[in-house]
């Protein structure tokens, strides 16, 4: 996928905002080989300005409540990905998609941000944890164990009443979203 500057992307942009051709002669014009990229530049600068042009020089890492929330507010309005995007101030609307299809097939749990890459090194970390281990009496030992249990038992309970109904989920964990979308009402 070509790279293509800000600078470049305005001038394209302004071309079009002028109204002399539509998005497949720009494309032809400036020699690229699809027309969407404008498609979406353009969005991107009606939606953000000049901001929705740059390039994100780092990753942005969205917690799993405002995932949740952003499903909710698209599920709740009936809004588009694009529309729920430029509601979020989110310049990926492909991102939001890509949320929505992990829910359907893997559940809430696969919403959560992995971490990338090899985990870094300790010289120490078995002989620690090991050692921790030995520490404790037969008790403690017993103690942790349960509470372990009592908190799967918790987090098993939680996945099956948001299986067995995720609207209801939903709607139990939701933060109100005060939106100017038209649609907002509209069930």
């Amino acid at each position: 996928m070509a790279k293509y500057s800000e600078n470049f992307k305005l001038e394209v942009v302004m071309e079009y905002l002028q109204g002399s051709l539509g998005y497949t002669l720009l494309a032809k014009k400036y020699g690229m080989p699809d027309k969407s990229p404008i498609m979406g530049w353009v969005r991107a600068y009606q939606a953000f300005g000049k901001e929705g042009l740059r390039r994100k020089r780092s990753r942005q890492v969205f917690p799993v409540q405002f995932k949740l929330n952003v499903l909710h507010f698209m599920k709740q309005t009936g809004a588009s990905h694009r529309e729920t995007a430029i509601a979020f101030k989110i310049n990926n609307p492909s991102l939001i998609a890509n949320w929505s299809r992990t829910l359907q097939k893997e559940g809430i749990g696969c919403l959560h941000e992995k971490a990338k890459g090899r985990p870094s090194m300790s010289k120490n970390h078995k002989n620690k944890s090991s050692k921790t281990e030995k520490e404790l009496t037969r008790e403690e030992q017993l103690e942790r164990e349960n509470e372990l249990l009592r908190l799967e038992n918790f987090y098993l309970k939680k996945l099956k009443a948001f299986q067995e109904n995720p609207n209801a989920y939903l709607e139990k964990h939701k933060q109100r979203w005060y939106s100017n979308s038209k649609k907002k009402d509209s069930n």
